[in-house]
């Protein structure tokens, strides 16, 4: 891993910890940076800190929601990507960040979003997070769409990948 990266998620560990998070998981594997996935106990204290204080309780569709931060290199692109069994809302914590969506399969033009700039994906949009010219900082909340199915790491349906995966 570059110190560069590391450096990032260590600041980013660090900042959590200060925030009272409880982190349950660190990937810093992703080829295209990683993510930290906060208790869901925490979701409206995450709400508070990351998304202005929403309210979880508008937000919730089955009852349960998952808070994340994502973490992405400059100059990579996540999967081309959707969802059977979630949607999700993200939000620019730090840097500049390109968004694509879709209804379809076909991509559409980057958008840029900056901190503090929030956009909602619906279950089954195909989106896809861009790394531009720096580390991007997102924190998002999964919506979980089946109460007896909740989303996970493997609810992701990939139309397109640069990694192969």
């Amino acid at each position: 891993m570059s110190d560069q990266k590391k450096e990032i998620f260590d600041s980013v560990a660090q900042r959590l910890k200060i925030e009272g998070f409880n982190v349950v998981n660190r990937d810093e594997t992703r080829p295209w940076g990683g993510f930290f996935v906060i208790d869901e106990a925490q979701a409206q204290q995450f709400a508070n800190v990351y998304f202005d204080g929403l309210n979880v309780e508008e937000l919730k569709i089955s009852g349960k929601l998952s808070p994340k931060i994502l973490i992405v290199a400059p100059n990579t692109r996540l999967s081309w990507q959707y969802h059977h069994r979630r949607a999700e809302i993200w939000r620019v914590v730090s840097g500049t960040v390109g968004v694509i969506t879709s209804e379809t399969d076909e991509q559409g033009d980057v958008q840029q979003l900056v901190p503090e700039q929030t956009i909602k994906l619906k279950q089954g949009e195909r989106h896809r997070l861009v790394g531009l010219d720096d580390w991007g900082i997102v924190s998002e909340i999964w919506q979980h769409t089946d109460p007896s199915d909740p989303s996970d790491e493997s609810d992701i349906v990939r139309v397109s990948d640069d990694f192969g995966r």
